[in-house]
């Protein structure tokens, strides 16, 4: 313990003593503790936690890049956080609900996938220093248990998948009019859309599949189920619009899928119930959370071998920092 505040000392004195850390701090979500753990990339250590709402599971960075906002779904809040020094701005109250969260690329709205309420709620973005941040213009019904979000490069289509019921749900944003529901397979979670805005990938937790959807027409049409491994989640994009990886969470693994080939043609390691991902500027290092054991664990993506994992707190989910490569 006594070593724990040496090191969270250091950290915050060198953050204190330039206008930023020579490298940003890693931020992970604790789901269960409603909590957050900041991890120095350098000595991969814990160096602060302070808390959150109720159940943080995701987080997002704001428009302006001065906020990172997490999502506390049980605690029907928003935590806006500084991104390179970890200190808490502010709280944002009356949200309910908010599981998974999300910015049209335009930065006009906001998204949250209420995901116990089976509804999507719909916000105009204010700013991150305004009185109040978001205004809100509509709920949606999206049963049942609206899980993730994505929205397309042109921000005028909506995507979710609907956990609960085995579907995916377009929502057209000028109009707020669903487009389409789609059954796909057993309990769809994250959904990541091609840089081109034509095919959108299902990661189905509830069996061992990518759905790959063509989304390009006025209906969805299958285009092919891809292998990857049991409990297929979360996805993280390499930052090449080539590539795209998903965490296999019964599995233990990590698959990297070419988008141009839909098919697996890398696979990584994943300890102990992988869930969300971050990658590295150095194109190499890959972060993913390990949520059965309570760590987050450090991959090499060259070697393909765990280099070193820290204890974070239980079921960690989210994790981020500004040291990472683009998610396309």
């Amino acid at each position: 313990m006594l070593r724990r505040w040496v090191l969270a000392l250091g950290w915050l004195a060198a953050v204190g003593a330039q206008a930023q850390p020579a490298r940003p701090p890693i931020f992970v979500l604790n789901s269960l503790d409603a909590d957050v753990s900041v991890v120095d990339p350098v000595s991969f250590t814990v160096v602060k936690r302070f808390p959150t709402g109720k159940e943080p599971h995701h987080l997002y960075l704001s428009p302006d890049e001065k906020s990172l906002i997490v999502a506390n779904a049980l605690g029907d809040s928003l935590t806006f956080i500084d991104p390179r020094t970890a200190e808490v701005q502010r709280v944002v109250r009356g949200i309910p609900d908010p599981y998974h969260l999300r910015f049209s690329p335009d930065m006009k709205w906001f998204v949250t996938a209420s995901n116990r309420l089976d509804r999507v709620d719909l916000y105009r973005w204010q700013g991150s220093t305004a009185a109040e941040p978001l205004q809100l213009v509509k709920r949606i019904a999206a049963p049942k248990t609206p899980s993730h979000l994505n929205i397309d490069t042109k921000s005028t289509t909506l995507y979710v998948s609907l956990q609960d019921s085995d579907e995916l749900l377009a929502i057209d944003l000028a109009t707020q009019a669903i487009k389409w529901k789609q059954r796909v397979g057993k309990m769809p979670a994250d959904i990541y859309l091609t840089p081109d805005d034509k095919f959108i990938l299902v990661g189905l937790t509830g069996d061992k599949f990518v759905e790959v959807w063509d989304v390009s027409g006025a209906a969805p049409k299958l285009a092919k189920r891809i292998e990857t491994g049991n409990g297929a989640h979360s996805f993280r994009a390499w930052g090449d619009k080539r590539h795209v990886l998903v965490s296999n969470r019964a599995a233990n693994t990590i698959s990297k899928i070419d988008v141009t080939t839909m098919s697996v043609v890398d696979q990584f390691p994943g300890p102990s119930g992988p869930d969300d991902m971050e990658l590295l500027t150095d194109g190499k290092t890959l972060l993913v959370t390990s949520r059965w054991a309570g760590k987050v664990t450090e991959i090499d993506t060259t070697t393909r071998k765990v280099v070193r994992q820290v204890k974070v707190g239980k079921s960690p989910h989210g994790i981020w920092t500004l040291d990472h490569k683009p998610r396309l």
